[in-house]
């Protein structure tokens, strides 16, 4: 086919596509948005299969290797064998400070597939299999290689990362939901109606951008029953987060009715007999539903450093909660970053999220921008 015919089919199909298939066009130019959605692909299924991809149980405390550095992996044994060295622990009697030395004779294959503790997948399926581990038979004291360290308690830091992404990611997700419900239909409310109903909505909008948010959550954390379980705070959280995030969107929602609302296509529904409901959820709102997906794709990393910083302030989840704040919790006081470093560790997933999700965020944005290139 020559390519004066390719360029006219071309044209032909960008005339005959529809929103979403242009959007889909424009965003995978976006090179660093491809990039950054693969990224937040990635860690929402390690999010899924974080059993499947644990090495040991993140909540196995093992205080004989407390303490332990990230071992290191060695991939050369006569050929591509990874594995690692069995662990001796000491005491040093001048500090004592918790010592490692490894055998220099011994070899534990780094193997896949293997065989450890048991889980449900899905909550349903009871499995024994791990992506990456170590052969039991093979390893007296069964312990799994720590490929990124162990904490105080001598967990297993890459375990409970993993188990970490779970926890806040699905934070970020349950939390701007709730947030696009609340300023989608109280700035569809406000804009559509005018009037009281619109005064009423943008003074609760005012009142809660103006209350001083530290103080509330510091007084939110004191009054938490301590008896409460780990779900309950968990979804008190996520509530209260929402509660203070919905207000921009409501806003930017209050703007595009106002201009929408005297359009002609809104007028004929009103005339042709459809309900106020109809009118706002099936006439107005599809019309910036591409500006709704790319708001809540940059809302997500505000949810998600928001849980981090609260868990590690000890104003959001607690211990045994496993997110990316518990984690850091750990790491508060400068003797402790400088002795053991890699409990610092759980601040990179934290960082590479939240750049994922600004790069796909601002690849939609500009895809879901009709004058855009």
């Amino acid at each position: 086919m020559a390519d004066g015919e390719m360029d006219l089919l071309e044209d032909e199909q960008v005339f005959v596509a529809g929103q979403y298939q242009l959007m889909w066009w424009r965003f995978r130019k976006h090179r660093m948005a491809l990039v950054g959605a693969a990224v937040v692909i990635l860690f929402y299924t390690s999010a899924v299969f974080a059993d499947f991809i644990a090495i040991s149980d993140p909540a196995k405390s093992d205080v004989d290797v407390a303490y332990l550095s990230p071992q290191t992996i060695h991939w050369f044994d006569g050929g591509f064998s990874p594995h690692v060295k069995e662990l001796i622990g000491s005491r040093d009697p001048d500090t004592f400070k918790k010592v490692y030395t490894t055998k220099p004779d011994s070899h534990i294959p780094i193997m896949f597939l293997v065989r450890g503790y048991e889980y449900k997948l899905f909550g349903i399926i009871k499995l024994d299999r791990h992506l990456i581990g170590i052969d039991e038979s093979q390893n007296e004291e069964r312990r799994a290689p720590f490929f990124l360290g162990t904490d105080v308690q001598g967990r297993d830091m890459w375990s409970r990362m993993v188990f970490g992404t779970r926890v806040s990611l699905t934070i970020g997700l349950i939390g701007v939901a709730l947030s696009l419900f609340l300023g989608v239909t109280l700035g569809s409310m406000s804009g559509y109606y005018g009037g009281i109903v619109d005064v009423v909505i943008q003074r609760i909008i005012e009142i809660t951008r103006s209350v001083p948010t530290i103080p509330l959550w510091i007084a939110l954390a004191a009054s938490v029953p301590r008896d409460w379980s780990m779900i309950r705070i968990y979804f008190a959280i996520t509530i209260l987060i929402a509660l203070f995030v919905w207000t921009d969107l409501g806003r930017v929602v209050r703007g595009r009715f106002l201009a929408l609302r005297e359009e002609d296509f809104v007028m004929a529904a009103k005339i042709g007999g459809a309900s106020d409901v109809r009118v706002i959820f099936r006439h107005m709102l599809p019309n910036f539903a591409s500006h709704l997906i790319a708001s809540t794709t940059l809302a997500i990393p505000f949810m998600i450093i928001s849980e981090t910083a609260l868990s590690f302030l000890g104003l959001g989840l607690r211990a045994p909660a496993i997110s990316w704040g518990v984690l850091l919790q750990q790491a508060q006081n400068v003797q402790t970053v400088a002795i053991y470093p890699w409990l610092t560790l759980p601040a990179v997933p934290v960082t590479v999220a939240v750049l994922a999700f600004n790069f796909m965020g601002d690849g939609l944005r500009d895809a879901a921008d009709p004058y855009g290139n």
